[in-house]
């Protein structure tokens, strides 16, 4: 079942990489998506039932909308630290406490906020995540593991747990 999922996974991926639907690049993209699912099936997800669960899908979808905005949002708040002549900035490293448990959700939040400008993920020990943070806004755990990654863990959630 795992090299299956992965499969087809693999193939629905070289298939939007390439936007060729010829003869020719179908069978590359069936023979590359073979190839992978055979020497990497025994590291994909333990759970592959997940991945006919439509739901899924649309919290997925749900996410990249709300992942697109806070990235939009994050990059006019860093131009402006940028572009400001006092570059009012304070930066520091916080302690988010996930909610989160697999490693793979926990990953795709971690990957979320890196690549949101102004905060990279430093680590992740236990159930704690060390984001680096270009304006600290609050000293309370509560309310700056809600600015940073409540808005992301919810739906990671959702469609990885």
């Amino acid at each position: 079942m795992r090299t299956l999922a992965l499969f087809i996974l693999s193939y629905i991926f070289w298939l939007l990489l390439t936007l060729d639907f010829s003869a020719a690049n179908l069978i590359a993209g069936a023979a590359a998506a073979l190839l992978t699912s055979l020497l990497f099936a025994k590291y994909f997800f333990k759970n592959v039932g997940k991945f006919i669960q439509p739901a899924r899908y649309f919290w997925f979808l749900i996410y990249m909308f709300i992942f697109i905005w806070e990235c939009i949002k994050a990059n006019f708040e860093v131009a402006y630290r940028v572009l400001h002549p006092a570059m009012p900035i304070k930066p520091g490293i916080v302690k988010v406490k996930l909610g989160l448990h697999s490693d793979f959700a926990r990953t795709m939040l971690a990957n979320s906020i890196t690549m949101t400008p102004g905060t990279i993920s430093v680590d992740i020990v236990g159930d704690e995540l060390f984001v680096h943070w270009i304006y600290v806004r609050s000293e309370d755990p509560e309310v700056y593991s809600q600015l940073i990654a409540g808005k992301f863990e919810k739906y990671i959630k959702k469609i990885f747990e």
